[in-house]
C-alpha cells in the first residue's frame, strides 16, 4: 500500500471505517513521517507518540464495538500551539507562556477530538502570532518546506508546513489578519478562514478576549485538497456552547449563479507580474469549468478595511502588549508593535465600530451582487524569511503586500486560499471570498481552480 502520510483525510478516513487499515497503523505512519522531516523544518514542537498511540487505540476500539468513529475517523491533524489543547503548554510561540498548561481543549480542538482525528502534534508560530514569518524565543525558526529561504508564512506556520511535508493530513490554524491563508499560500497547500461564527474559538485559559479578537479571530483548517478542507471545516463547526459568536448556520447555502469577480489589483495594491499571472490563470480555470468570471477594476474599500483591522488588532490595549513583548524580548514581536504605533495608537473603539458597520454593509452588498470574489492572497510571491525586519521600507513592504489578507477579517467573511502552483521553488495561490456562512461557494470554487490545474506538490 502506498505510504499511508501521502493520502487525503478523506481516503484515510474510508480505509479506517472500512477496516482495511487500524487507526493504529494511520498514527505509526503519521509519527514515522513526523520523525523522518521533522529536524529540517522544525513545524511540530510538542508531540507525544504514546498519547498519539493510545488515541488511535481508543479509535480502534469503537470501531470494534460497531460505535461511529466520526468523519475524521484516524486521520492525524495536528494543532497550532496558540490553541488550547488539554494538558498541552499553550505558548503561542513566547517563553512567558512556557507552563501555560491548558485544562481544557479550545472548541474546535474538542470538535476534532469528537469527530475521530488523532491529535498528533502541536505546530509552531511567531511570537504571539503578530507575524507573516516564524520565529520564536521558546521553540526557535520554522522552515519552508519547499525552500528554507523563503517565509513559511505566519502565524500558521507550522500548520502550514506540516502539511505540505506530509505530517498530519489535515493542520488546525487560526487567522485575524492572514494566519492561516498566508502559511497555506507560501507553503503551497489550501487554507481556508471561515466566517466569523462558523467554527467555535475561544481559549479557556486565556479569559475573554478584547473586541478585535472577538470579532477578528477565527480556527480554520489547513490540508493539501479542497475536499479534506470540506470535511475538516464539517468536523470543527460543530456545535459548542462556549463562544458566543457561533451560529448554527447549514453548511451548505442555496444555490447562487456560478459567477465570480475577478480583482487583479485591488485598492491599490499593485501586485507584482507572478501574482498577476496567478489570478488570471485561476480565472481561466473558472472559466473552464462554467463558472463565468468577469473582471472588475476594485472592490469595496480594503485599505480602510485594513487601518480598522489593524487597529481593533494591536491598538485595543496596545501598551499591555508592548510592555508583554518587551518582556519577552522578541524582535520580531517589537518590530510589529513598534512598526504599527502611529496608525493604532491612540485607539479610538467607538469611531473603529462605527466605520466597521458602514464597510461590512458595503461589502455585504457587492457579495450578494457577485457570489464569490476572485483576487490575490498577497502582493508579492512568499517574502525572503524575516524581510520585515531588514529594515523600515521592507516592513512597510511586507504590511502592504498583505492588504488583502488583512482586510477580509474586518468584514466576517470566508476567504480560501488555493495554491495554484510554483514557480520555480516558491510557491503561488490565489484568494476567494464570498459572504458570510458561505464557504462552501469559496470550496466549490475552489475545486475548480484545484482539479483544472496542478496537484498539490508534497516536499
Amino acid at each position: 500500500m502506498e505510504e499511508l502520510w501521502r493520502l487525503s483525510a478523506a481516503e484515510l478516513a474510508d480505509l479506517i471505517r472500512s477496516k482495511k487499515i487500524s487507526a493504529k497503523e494511520s498514527a505509526q505512519a503519521a509519527l514515522a513521517r513526523l520523525d523522518a522531516v521533522n529536524p529540517k523544518i522544525n513545524a511540530v514542537v510538542d508531540y507525544r507518540p504514546e498519547d498519539v498511540l493510545s488515541q488511535a487505540a481508543t479509535i480502534d476500539a469503537a470501531i470494534a464495538r460497531g460505535d461511529e468513529p466520526g468523519l475524521l475517523a484516524g486521520v492525524p491533524v495536528t494543532i497550532k500551539i496558540g490553541a488550547d489543547q488539554a494538558g498541552f503548554a499553550t505558548t503561542d510561540g513566547m517563553r512567558l507562556l512556557h507552563d501555560h498548561i491548558a485544562t481544557f481543549d479550545n472548541p474546535a480542538v474538542a470538535n476534532l477530538r469528537k469527530a475521530g482525528a488523532i491529535l498528533l502534534g502541536r505546530t509552531n508560530c511567531p511570537t504571539v502570532s503578530y507575524r507573516w514569518f516564524s520565529s520564536n524565543l521558546l521553540h526557535g525558526d520554522t522552515r519552508n518546506p519547499h525552500d528554507p529561504g523563503i517565509t513559511p508564512g505566519g502565524s500558521s506556520s507550522g500548520a502550514g508546513a506540516a502539511v505540505a511535508a506530509g505530517i498530519g493530513h489535515i493542520a488546525h490554524g487560526s487567522d485575524i489578519a492572514g494566519s492561516i491563508r498566508y502559511p497555506a499560500y507560501a507553503c503551497g497547500v489550501h487554507g481556508l478562514r471561515p466566517s466569523l461564527g462558523r467554527v467555535p474559538h475561544f481559549n479557556p485559559s486565556f479569559g475573554g478576549r478584547s473586541i478585535g479578537g472577538q470579532i477578528g479571530a477565527v480556527s480554520g483548517p489547513l490540508a493539501r485538497t479542497i475536499n479534506d478542507l470540506r470535511i475538516a471545516l464539517a468536523a470543527m463547526s460543530a456545535p459548542n456552547a462556549h463562544d458566543p459568536w457561533y451560529a448554527p448556520v447549514s453548511l451548505n447555502g442555496p444555490l447562487r449563479p456560478k459567477r465570480v469577480a475577478m480583482c487583479v489589483n485591488p485598492d491599490g495594491l499593485d501586485p507584482v507580474p507572478e501574482v498577476i499571472a496567478a489570478v488570471v490563470d485561476a480565472g481561466k480555470r473558472l472559466q473552464r469549468a462554467g463558472w463565468v468570471v468577469e473582471q472588475i477594476d476594485d472592490t469595496p474599500p480594503m485599505q480602510e478595511a485594513a487601518e480598522i483591522l489593524t487597529r481593533l488588532w494591536l491598538g485595543d490595549g496596545y501598551e499591555a502588549q508592548l510592555e508583554m513583548a518587551e518582556r519577552e524580548g522578541d524582535l520580531g514581536a517589537l518590530a510589529c508593535l513598534r512598526g504599527v504605533r502611529d496608525q493604532v495608537h491612540p485607539f479610538d473603539l467607538s469611531e473603529a465600530l462605527a466605520r466597521r458597520d458602514m464597510l461590512a454593509r458595503e461589502w455585504f452588498a457587492f457579495l450578494d451582487k457577485y457570489p464569490v470574489v476572485l483576487m490575490p492572497v498577497s502582493g508579492e510571491l512568499p517574502f525572503p524569511d524575516n524581510l520585515d525586519l531588514k529594515d523600515e521600507a521592507s516592513f512597510k513592504r511586507v504590511w502592504h503586500a498583505q492588504l488583502p489578507q488583512v482586510a477580509i477579517p474586518l468584514i466576517g467573511v470566508p476567504a480560501l486560499s488555493v495554491s495554484t502552483g510554483r514557480i520555480g521553488r516558491i510557491p503561488v495561490g490565489v484568494q476567494l471570498v464570498a459572504a458570510r456562512f458561505r464557504e462552501d461557494l469559496c470550496l466549490a470554487a475552489g475545486e475548480a481552480i484545484e482539479t483544472s490545474g496542478w496537484p498539490p506538490e508534497m516536499c
